[in-house]
């Protein structure tokens, strides 16, 4: 497969990463379909598209023409076999067991051509790809939240990966206006792993009581951060980070310096979530 041929894009999962990789294929003219088996998020999701839209009109970054033709190009499903596409992008939840069920029932209605790509922030694409019939298109794309602003994509190859299937999904992030780097298959890739002493060592101040979050957020930002731990933490999805930071102690053996917090870990309890359920270590109830 080529670049342009490339016509049709499905993403699964219209949660807040599915939305924004969603708004980029369309507004760079592909034919999407977004999918969730929850049609209450589908309609979120639509709403939430057009508000961007909107906001990138506000900004002149975003024409009148090109707003109108990127909804044109979305349509809606809560129907797995309405995916029939050219690439599949996964983006649901940090479980193997549901991105191999996914993946699976995605083989089945498509053409062995099509490319499976993963959003995983942690999960081995080796790992994803092995039950699968056709290991060899399944590929690692990971986008950055917010997925429409944020300019950097990781393109990771698992052990079966294609060479030439990794350099096409390289090709279509330049196309999504977008700057891909190339990582191996190793656990949060480069900037999961990176970043992950960012969180838990912040989480780990305020166990300790050193301060409390919003110290800590404004001595982080007053150094050139744009954002303290926590205020990014609610803006990724509370449950989201410690999910990933979940993975990634498991992948490195229980190595202490990768252990959630049990303070994260009470938050996801109460479904404290940060921006999206209107509370995370902040409150946005009335925002």
């Amino acid at each position: 497969m080529k670049l342009e041929e490339i016509k049709t894009i499905a993403i699964a999962g219209a949660g807040t990463m599915g939305q924004g990789i969603a708004q980029m294929c369309a507004m760079t003219g592909h034919k999407t379909i977004l999918f969730d088996i929850n049609a209450d998020m589908l309609s979120v999701a639509e709403k939430n598209i057009t508000k961007n839209l909107d906001k990138g009109i506000e900004r002149g970054k975003v024409s009148e023409e090109l707003k109108k033709s990127s909804l044109a190009n979305i349509s809606y499903t809560s129907e797995i076999k309405d995916l029939v596409c050219d690439v599949a992008i996964e983006a649901v939840i940090e479980k193997l067991e549901v991105k191999h069920s996914l993946f699976s029932q995605l083989e089945e209605i498509n053409s062995e051509n099509c490319i499976l790509a993963t959003n995983t922030s942690s999960i081995p694409i080796t790992q994803i790809a092995r039950p699968l019939k056709r290991p060899e298109n399944v590929v690692g794309m990971h986008f950055f939240n917010p997925a429409h602003i944020m300019k950097l994509v990781e393109v990771i190859s698992g052990a079966a990966t294609k060479p030439e299937i990794a350099e096409l999904i390289k090709e279509l992030a330049i196309k999504l206006g977008k700057k891909p780097v190339m990582a191996a298959d190793s656990p949060g890739f480069i900037v999961n792993r990176v970043a992950r002493h960012f969180y838990v060592e912040g989480l780990k101040l305020a166990e300790e009581r050193v301060a409390n979050f919003e110290t800590i957020d404004k001595l982080i930002e007053s150094s050139g951060f744009k954002m303290g731990p926590y205020r990014l933490m609610d803006l990724i999805g509370v449950d989201t980070n410690f999910s990933v930071t979940s993975s990634m102690f498991e992948s490195f053996k229980f190595d202490s310096k990768f252990r959630p917090s049990r303070i994260q870990e009470m938050k996801v309890m109460a479904g404290h979530n940060g921006r999206k359920s209107g509370k995370g270590f902040y409150d946005y109830s009335d925002k």
